[in-house]
């Protein structure tokens, strides 16, 4: 979908269902479900009804089988089999790192193949969810960004990818339906429905908007699954667990702090303008100075809710004492509420960078530290498996340095 005052660089194809003539109802909103319930034959009342059980039974439970829905009558279940589906990410491959870091490359119905990463820690659970197939930016130093864009991923690809999470790591509440119960009106409906419903904690605490593709070039979709993640009858995650990473499109920045209301982390990787339009060539477009006065503009940010810029570790390139003396400078300037996070360069086949050495990060990590801001090292996570930051891509295909070049090309004409 074209975004209001953007033009999408890429033309996108279309996303087939997953279920041949069956509908899937994950990604759609309880209205949604609802009108398609109504749609299939229901009334609307029993529509309103039948749209808030199945949402809970999704979003709650986990469950991808109507014959699990047991306050719905046991006739109604099969009936809602025939013409409907819960799907889920096929899954092509799952890797875990010596890190415990976890790594799946999925499946689209289309067969197209995206990536999520979950990164586990001792006090939280973090999944890397991505927003494209392929990724409309060509930044140097990233893998993923040379491979094409093929699509944007809809809004229920996005969301599966959380409930796929959910299910691998075994963490959807156990019991029966709270607060719900069974439908008095349905004599089929199994007794149990009106028991208990309990918690038994989460694992999958954080989700980072940082896997495949820009998200603010799939506006709607991240946005559409974002709010089902955040919504407290949905996956009831809070928003301030909940970060998009964007390279800089600042048009859509402002929409993004006040329609969906995460915290911002921007990649910026660089200081100036020649090495940041190198670095990441949508700086041609969108300038340092506007993306930072975006940033100073961005809704919500304060000191509780810093915005975070993302600064990529590379030798000889961006990390010098000059380079974070100017970060500081800017972040000042722009009367920033913001943390850096520094990221070691994590090598792929064909990179044409190296990682900035450990005393030089350290010493960048310093002069910004005591400037009054923190700059954190990310200690790198999944390196073995090509899971850390930068390094996701598909291997269906393998393109040639000279064809690497032609997309990079081909994507910066795009943007103009």
């Amino acid at each position: 979908m074209q975004i209001p005052g953007h033009i999408d660089p890429v033309t996108t194809g279309t996303v087939p269902l997953r279920g041949g003539n069956r509908i899937d109802l994950v990604g759609l909103t309880r209205d949604a479900i609802g009108a398609v319930l109504v749609e299939a034959g229901l009334d609307a009342k029993g529509a309103k009804l039948r749209a808030k059980q199945i949402w809970h039974w999704i979003y709650h439970r986990g469950v991808t089988d109507f014959e699990a829905m047991t306050d719905i009558a046991k006739t109604m279940r099969p009936w809602l089999t025939d013409r409907f589906i819960i799907g889920r990410p096929t899954v092509r491959e799952a890797q875990v790192s010596n890190d415990g870091t976890r790594k799946w490359l999925l499946a689209a119905a289309d067969g197209q193949e995206y990536e999520m990463v979950f990164i586990p820690d001792a006090d939280r659970g973090t999944l890397c969810v991505s927003s494209q197939v392929g990724c409309t930016l060509n930044c140097r130093f990233c893998h993923t960004g040379t491979m094409r864009l093929v699509r944007n991923l809809a809004a229920g690809e996005i969301v599966g990818q959380v409930l796929l999470a959910r299910d691998a790591l075994g963490e959807w509440p156990k019991g029966t339906m709270a607060g719900f119960g069974a439908d008095p009106e349905d004599e089929d409906a199994d007794d149990d429905a009106a028991g208990h419903y309990t918690d038994d904690g989460r694992m999958l605490t954080n989700i980072v908007m940082m896997g495949m593709g820009e998200p603010l070039y799939n506006f709607d979709e991240v946005k559409g699954a974002l709010k089902i993640v955040m919504d407290g009858e949905g996956l009831a995650l809070s928003k301030r667990r909940i970060t998009l990473s964007t390279s800089g499109v600042v048009p859509m920045m402002a929409r993004a702090g006040e329609e969906i209301g995460v915290n911002l982390a921007v990649s910026l990787h660089a200081v100036n303008k020649e090495i940041r339009d190198e670095i990441v060539p949508l700086n041609r477009k969108y300038g340092i100075e506007e993306l930072l006065q975006a940033c100073a503009d961005y809704p919500g940010a304060n000191n509780a809710r810093r915005i975070t810029f993302e600064y990529v570790m590379l030798k000889d390139k961006n990390d010098s004492d000059e380079d974070a003396r100017e970060l500081v400078r800017l972040i000042k300037q722009y009367k920033l509420p913001a943390k850096v996070n520094l990221i070691p360069f994590n090598p792929w086949p064909g990179a044409p960078y190296e990682c900035s050495t450990p005393e030089r990060v350290k010493a960048f990590s310093s002069l910004i530290f005591k400037a009054g801001i923190s700059a954190p090292v990310r200690t790198p996570r999944g390196r073995d498996i090509m899971a850390a930051c930068g390094q996701l891509k598909s291997a269906a295909t393998k393109p040639t340095r000279a064809e690497l070049d032609r997309i990079a090309e081909e994507k910066q004409a795009a943007l103009g």
